[in-house]
Formats: structure tokens, sequence, C-alpha cells
């Protein structure tokens, strides 16, 4: 819901159970009120008076982001209000029309928010991702460099990994815009992932876009080596269910990135064969069940990763059910130190097409908060490991 649209349905919401008040005060003797001319009594007053603690219950919960659960409230609250309008539907008919509004927000918020959502399969799926890492990893030390080549030992500590507990897993979340071809429409969005590594690497992401101002959500899941990728309208209307061997592989190409991009202090324990091209360059092959990718990764001086190449995903058709292999990189800019890490603040993706269409940015990251080893799908963070005597 977007915050326009937020204040309005609050203040709607705030007017419809205010005016309640009016007749639980009428049905409790507290005032004489005009504008309802049918008689209430003190039993119709406990009805118009629930009705309105319900409403505007539902009013500050939208103002300060509307938890999850809020919906049953808004449901209740609807019902009981056009209770109270029957007893006095001459004078309060008009009533039933916000009432009308109250159910269908919260038919919308229970289908994008609720147990059936993406957002709940997110949530769910997260949480199981996080329960198969090691909670206790350990530390990352400069022995454990020692195999890797030295662009990207450089790099590794460079981000401060060295010294740190080793990353098994993290949360981000993020914000951005992003469109589907060179010449189309820009859509901003906001999201979250949690990958995680190991035997079984993981990344569950979920992301929120607009298109032609109706909202979108997208959901890929990656597990044992299998990706699936749905994306709704309004909750409702199911435009991308993608999955397959296509599928498949361009989404390891995608966590092979996370893993070298947002989580160096994973780097060491991954299954990648990596070798050195020269002082700037290195090449690493990343192998994961079935499937087998690779990437060229490029640093500057400062040994920071600036760029990540690959030839072996596929871009996806705006439905979702076909698949064309295309270079794609991601140019990488910007750090900020955060929670004793170094780490990405923005970066891009993008398409290598053939002539004419030719190499594109298609989306743009900015990563608000990137936390390892998080104890939560919310990303709250592990708790500090205790010095040792």
């Amino acid at each position: 819901m977007t915050n326009v649209l937020r204040w309005a349905v609050t203040a709607v919401l705030g007017g419809h159970g205010l005016i309640h008040l009016l007749g639980a005060a009428k049905g409790f003797g507290w005032a004489d009120v005009a504008q309802l001319e049918q008689p209430i009594g003190a039993g119709g007053g406990v009805l118009w008076l629930l009705a309105a603690l319900l409403v505007l219950a539902c009013a500050v919960l939208i103002a300060v982001g509307a938890p999850t659960g809020w919906w049953l409230i808004a449901a209740c609250g609807a019902i009981v209000s056009q209770a109270a309008i029957v007893t006095s539907w001459s004078d309060a008919k008009a009533g039933t029309l916000l009432n009308v509004l109250l159910l269908l927000v919260a038919a919308w918020w229970y289908l994008s928010s609720g147990p059936t959502s993406f957002h709940a399969r997110w949530q769910e799926q997260a949480t199981q991702a996080l329960t198969d890492v090691d909670p206790t990893p350990a530390v990352l030390t400069e022995s454990d460099l020692a195999v890797l080549p030295g662009p990207l030992a450089a790099y590794i500590r460079r981000s401060g990994a060295v010294g740190q507990p080793r990353v098994t897993s993290f949360y981000a979340d993020f914000h951005g815009r992003i469109r589907s071809s060179a010449d189309a429409a820009w859509m901003s969005f906001t999201g979250k992932q949690v990958n995680t590594f190991g035997p079984r690497p993981q990344r569950v992401f979920i992301m929120d876009a607009r298109r032609s101002g109706l909202p979108v959500t997208v959901l890929h899941v990656y597990g044992d080596a299998t990706a699936t990728m749905r994306a709704k309208v309004l909750s409702l209307v199911t435009v991308v269910d993608a999955s397959g061997p296509e599928m498949d592989r361009g989404e390891t190409v995608t966590v092979f990135n996370d893993l070298v991009v947002l989580a160096p202090g994973a780097i060491v324990d991954a299954p990648i064969r990596w070798t050195a091209v020269d002082s700037r360059h290195v090449r690493g092959v990343f192998t994961n069940g079935d499937q087998t990718v690779a990437a060229e990764l490029t640093f500057n001086d400062d040994h920071d990763l600036i760029d990540f190449v690959s030839d072996d995903r596929l871009r996806a058709s705006a439905d979702g059910k076909s698949f064309t292999r295309q270079r794609w990189s991601t140019p990488l800019s910007g750090h900020r130190e955060e929670h004793g890490h170094r780490v990405l603040t923005s970066g891009e993706g993008r398409w290598h097409a053939p002539s004419p269409e030719g190499w594109f940015t298609y989306v743009e990251l900015h990563f608000d908060d990137i936390v390892y080893n998080p104890r939560s799908a919310d990303g709250a963070p592990a708790p500090l490991p205790v010095p040792q005597p």
C-alpha cells in the first residue's frame, strides 16, 4: 500500500469510526444527536461503541504500518459496523459503502500478507533455510586464504571477513528499479532475501514492485539446485510461473554472484575452483548439484570487486516461459562499513544482448541493510562472539 493510499484509507476509516461514536453517545444518553433520528438504546449503544473501537483500531494500525494480522480486526470491524448501521438504517445506510471499502482493503491485505501470501511463503522458506546452517561457524583466518588466487584473497581481506565468523548465511533488504528491455519503462521496487551456504545453498528472494500503478509481488526460491520464480499482480493474478532446467541454471549463476558479491566471508568454504587470470581478474567455476557455472571477477586497485561476468545465465522472456543464453554482468559501486564488515552499497545487472539491442542495464540495486549469520529471517543479527580468556 502506497503512503498516499495508506493515509487516505486511514483518514476515511478514522472519520467512519468517529461517526460511530455518535451512535454510542445517543445510545448511552451522553448527548442528543440530531442526525440519528431513530432510537438506539443502551444495547444499541454497546454495538455502536464496539464498532467505533474496531474501526478506529484499524485506522491506527494502518497508520503505523499495519501488522500482518490486522485484516482480521478490519473484517470484524466491518461486520459489527454494518450490524450497527442496520439498527439505524434510514439514518446511517451511507456507511455501508465504507464497510464495503474496509472489507475490500482487508481482503487485499490478507491476500498480499496473510498466511497464503507470497510474503508468508517467503518467511516460512527463509526461516527453514536458516535452520540448515551452522549457528556457530568457525572464525575465518589468514591461513584460510592461502589456497586462493592473490586478487581474491586480497578482496576477502579487504571485506573485513578475516577474524570474523565464517559466513554461513546472510539477510539483505534493498530497493531499486527494474525493466524488461532497453526501451521498457522502469519499475521501482523494494525487496529482501535470505541466502544460506554450505552443502545445500539456498536463496529465498521476494520483491514488491509496481507496474502500471498496480502492485506486483515476485518470489524466487532456490534450493537443491532447483529454482522457481512466480509473480502475481494485486496478489491475485499469476503473471509469471517459471521453473525448469533453464531456470535452475540461471538461478545458480545468481547464487554464485550473491556469494562473491555480498558474502566474501563464505568464499573459502564454497565449492568453487578458482584460477588466477592476472593481477585484477580471477575465474571461478561453481558447482552445486548437477549445475556447474562459471564467471570472471574483476577487482580494482583497492581490492574491491567491481564486476562479475558470466556467459551461463539465461534471460527469461516476459512471461517467464522461455529462456535465451546471454552474457550477464553486475558492475558494482560504493561500499560502507556495517556490522564489522565492508559491504556493498549499490550495483547493476546488465544483459549483453546481440545487435541491434546491445547491452543495457535492466536492474539497479541499492542495499539498505546486510546482516551476516542472522538469527532469524527478519535479519536480527547473531549475538557477538564472547571473547575467550
